[in-house]
C-alpha cells in the first residue's frame, strides 16, 4: 500500500481555484472531514471520454477532505494490478462485463464498488448510413462479400478497414474475438492506432463523402458528431459470440429500441456494460467515508456525453476538464450533498 500521510496541509493537484470555487461547499464549512490527513492517489483510463468521471469524484473526494494526488493515467492491465497491489487506490473507469478478464488480476486485492453509471454504456459496430443503405449493409456478416470490403479498403490490401481499439483496451480482446469468431480475420483489418485520432480520421472521410466502418461505446463524442440514425447505423451480428470471461452475457447482446439500428431488435454483438469505480480493499476497508460515496454517487450517461461533446469542441485541457467537473459538480450541489452526508455518516463511531 502507499502511505498515508498524516498532517499534509497543502492544496491538492486542482489548486487555489477549486478552493475559492468550493469554499460554500458543506465540506468547507466546518463539516466533518473524515478524510483529512489521508493522501488517496488515483488512476484514470488512458481513452479520454473517462476522464471527466476521474476528476468529479476526485472533487468529492477532496470535499470529504481528503488529499487526491494527480490521477495516473494507465492502460487496463497496468491498472487493475496495481489497484490490487495498492500502488493506487481506485479508478472509476471499470466496465463490466467488458472488464471480467481482469478478475483475477484485481479481486486477490481489489473489489468493485457501486456505479458511474449502470447499465447505459452501448458498444457495437457503425457504417454510415449513406453507404449502408446504398450498398445494403445491415450485419458483420456483409463484410465477406468482396465488393463491399472494397469499399472501406483505402490501401488495396483487399480488408476492410475497421476504425476498433488500441492494444491494452478491453474492446480490442472482444474484436479480436470477433474477427476470428465470425471468419472475419481475413476480411477486416482493425485499425489500433490512437482511438481519437482514427476516429478525427473517419470524421474528415465522412464529411468527404466517403465509406467509414467504425467500434464505438456510450457515452462518446463520436454519436454526437455522428448521429446513429442520421449520419451512420448500429450493423447487427446474426448470433452473440463473446469470450469465455463474458459467455454468460451472450442473452443481453440483443438489446431493444437502439436507435439507428438496421433491426430492431438489435443484436449488438456486445452486452451493454456498467461503469464501475474499482477500488483497493485495504483502501476501502480504511476509509469508510469515501466506500460510501462510492457506492452511492451516480454521473447520468446523458451528463458525460455532454462533457465529452465540449472535449472534441475544444475544451479538452487538463484546466478544462477540472472545470466541467467543477460546474458539474455545482449544477447537481443538492444531490452531491445527499452522497457527501451519506459519507460522513459512514464514518461516524
Amino acid at each position: 500500500m502507499n502511505a498515508r500521510h498524516q498532517g499534509i496541509t497543502g492544496l491538492p493537484w486542482t489548486g487555489l481555484a477549486l478552493a475559492l470555487a468550493l469554499w460554500a461547499a458543506p465540506a468547507q464549512g466546518g463539516q466533518h472531514l473524515p478524510g483529512e490527513g489521508v493522501d488517496v492517489t488515483p488512476a484514470r483510463a488512458t481513452w479520454d471520454t473517462g476522464w471527466f468521471p476521474a476528476a468529479v469524484y476526485s472533487h468529492l473526494l477532496e470535499e470529504l477532505g481528503y488529499e487526491v494526488d494527480r490521477p495516473t493515467t494507465l492502460d487496463n492491465p497496468p491498472f487493475y494490478q496495481s489497484v490490487a497491489q495498492g500502488d493506487v487506490d481506485f479508478w472509476v473507469n471499470g466496465w463490466f462485463p467488458l472488464h471480467n478478464t481482469y478478475r483475477a488480476t484485481f479481486e486477490p486485492g481489489a473489489e468493485l464498488i457501486g456505479y458511474v453509471a449502470q447499465g447505459g454504456a452501448l458498444q457495437g459496430y457503425l457504417v454510415d448510413k449513406r453507404t449502408a443503405e446504398a450498398h445494403g449493409i445491415t450485419g458483420l456478416e456483409d463484410f465477406k462479400d468482396p465488393e463491399i470490403r472494397a469499399l472501406f479498403d483505402s490501401d488495396g490490401n483487399g480488408k476492410a478497414e475497421l476504425v476498433a481499439c488500441p492494444p491494452g483496451w478491453g474492446c480490442e480482446l472482444v474484436i479480436s474475438h470477433h474477427l476470428e469468431a465470425y471468419g472475419l480475420g481475413e476480411h477486416v483489418e482493425p485499425i489500433k492506432a490512437g482511438y481519437s485520432a482514427s476516429m478525427a480520421d473517419a470524421l474528415g472521410r465522412y464529411q468527404e463523402g466517403g465509406p467509414i466502418f467504425f467500434y464505438t461505446w456510450t457515452p462518446n463524442w463520436t454519436v454526437g458528431l455522428l448521429e446513429p440514425g442520421k449520419d451512420v447505423v448500429w450493423i447487427t451480428v446474426d448470433e452473440a459470440d463473446l469470450p469465455a470471461d463474458q459467455q454468460e452475457f451472450e442473452d443481453e447482446t440483443v438489446v431493444e429500441g437502439v436507435t439507428g439500428c438496421t433491426e430492431d431488435p438489435c443484436n449488438l454483438g456486445w452486452p451493454a456494460n456498467d461503469i464501475r469505480p474499482v477500488v483497493n480493499s485495504d483502501f476501502a476497508a480504511a476509509n469508510p467515508a469515501a466506500a460510501r460515496l462510492f457506492e452511492v454517487a451516480r454521473i447520468p450517461v446523458d451528463d458525460i456525453f455532454a462533457q465529452n461533446a465540449r472535449m472534441f469542441d475544444g475544451e479538452d485541457s487538463a484546466e478544462d476538464i477540472q472545470r466541467h467537473a467543477e460546474e458539474w459538480i455545482a449544477a447537481n450541489r443538492e444531490r452531491v450533498d445527499g452522497w457527501l452526508e451519506q459519507a460522513r455518516d459512514a464514518a461516524m463511531p
